[in-house]
């Protein structure tokens, strides 16, 4: 269970992820600029009516990268959790890929090269046309063979370090 902080801290950026992501906001922050701009004269574009502006956005910048990063986080974990399911779910499927953001950044990009090759493959077919049962079998005996190869040098990797 969450402690309190990290629920209020949740709560807060989800929704000032979805305000800040509103025309609403857009059309706040626009006319709080203009508005600015037009004071200039006013203020006779002193330094202080410059360090205004740049005192606030950086305020609300610094403060909105946490935001954002929290949202996109607990968003990538959802999804995550998602596809993680369907894997599970799906027959075929290599349950090796469940965790495959565990990879390291090599291992990923060999495992997404292999899916860009099956891909080709794939279309080299007609369109509309379906794999049989033994084109489908194989191929998925080709993802998993891969899934395998990558999860086993993950773990020589670790077992190195060590």
């Amino acid at each position: 269970m969450a402690n309190p902080v990290s629920r209020a801290f949740s709560k807060l950026a989800q929704v000032v992820t979805f305000a800040t992501g509103s025309a609403w906001a857009f059309m706040l922050a626009l006319s709080t600029i203009v508005i600015w701009a037009l004071l200039g004269p006013m203020f006779h574009y002193s330094d202080t009516w410059q360090l205004v502006i740049n005192t606030s956005t950086t305020i609300v910048t610094f403060l909105m990268v946490f935001v954002i990063q929290h949202a996109q986080n607990k968003e990538m974990k959802a999804i995550q959790i998602k596809l993680d399911e369907l894997i599970g779910a799906t027959g075929g499927a290599s349950n090796k890929l469940i965790d495959a953001e565990e990879l390291d950044d090599e291992e990923v990009d060999a495992m997404y090269h292999r899916y860009q090759q099956l891909a080709r493959e794939a279309s080299n077919k007609p369109p509309g046309a379906r794999l049989s049962v033994e084109e489908a079998q194989e191929l998925a005996q080709v993802a998993g063979q891969i899934a395998v190869h990558a999860k086993h040098g993950h773990k020589h990797k670790h077992k190195k370090k060590r």
